[in-house]
């Protein structure tokens, strides 16, 4: 009786997490978005950020968590969220892609947002895009973009 008082105690107070967990976007590296792609063909929304991008930390705090957001991106999407600054190296389509700078430093940009996040050959965050499952860009953003014209932009090329 006692185990089953403190197993129903445990569940409660943990409840709050398990609800937090399912209001949260599915992340995806490079790497497993190529995979995901091979196995199950869906369109990609890919989010490039900076650290020091307030507009940026503001999506990812308030849009990227929306309920709405969250059921459509898990449902229709892969996401890739990615720190333009980051040094990590990314294999992506059989491509090793790098950052040319060693150290994460504010300006130098690895070469997967160069080659995916300018517009006029300069960057400027946060950038999202739409792609197709080929990965052929559909549609592209380089500002801030509340949960209302998230939506419709993920809704409107379904």
């Amino acid at each position: 009786m006692i185990r089953y008082i403190g197993t129903i105690i445990f569940l409660l107070l943990n409840l709050p997490i398990f609800a937090q967990q399912k209001n949260t976007v599915n992340w995806l590296s490079f790497e497993q978005l190529s995979d995901s792609l091979a196995t199950k063909p869906k369109k990609v929304l890919l989010f490039f950020h900076t650290d020091w991008c307030a507009y940026c930390r503001k999506m990812q705090k308030v849009v990227f968590t929306g309920p709405d957001i969250v059921n459509e991106l898990n449902r229709n999407y892969y996401a890739v969220q990615f720190d333009a600054e980051t040094v990590d190296t990314v294999r992506f389509d059989g491509q090793v892609v790098v950052n040319e700078s060693s150290k994460k430093r504010t300006g130098q940009y690895h070469n997967m947002a160069k080659l995916l996040a300018t517009r006029d050959g300069e960057l400027s965050f946060p950038t999202t895009l739409i792609l197709a499952p080929d990965f052929n860009v559909e549609q592209r953003f380089f500002q801030y973009l509340d949960r209302k014209k998230l939506m419709k932009a993920l809704k409107d090329k379904l």
